[in-house]
């Protein structure tokens, strides 16, 4: 707890934890207790991830990469088959 608290009050990019839902809600109970804002509160990703239906190690690692680009670039996370518009080009 006290990384987190540590790094939701940094300028990080990117800051995520592992664990169930309920344990994301414990944590974030926990986080309030110490004080930290709502604001700093919405930039923890947790649980980490986009919905890939993992299984393994490297599946899961896979998830986590894909919701840091996607927050990176404003993705949606969605299948590009469902979007309405073409991926940028470069």
């Amino acid at each position: 707890m006290p990384l987190l608290e540590t790094a939701l009050r940094l300028p990080a990019a990117y800051i995520g934890a592992k664990g169930s839902r309920r344990t994301h809600q414990d944590r974030d109970r926990r986080l309030r207790e110490v004080g930290l804002t709502e604001a700093e509160l919405t930039r923890l990703h947790s649980p980490i991830g986009l919905d890939l239906g993992a299984r393994t190690p490297e599946e899961t690692a896979l998830s986590i990469a894909a919701e840091i680009i996607a927050i990176r670039h404003s993705g949606t996370g969605l299948p590009l088959s469902d979007s309405h518009t073409d991926p940028p080009r470069h």
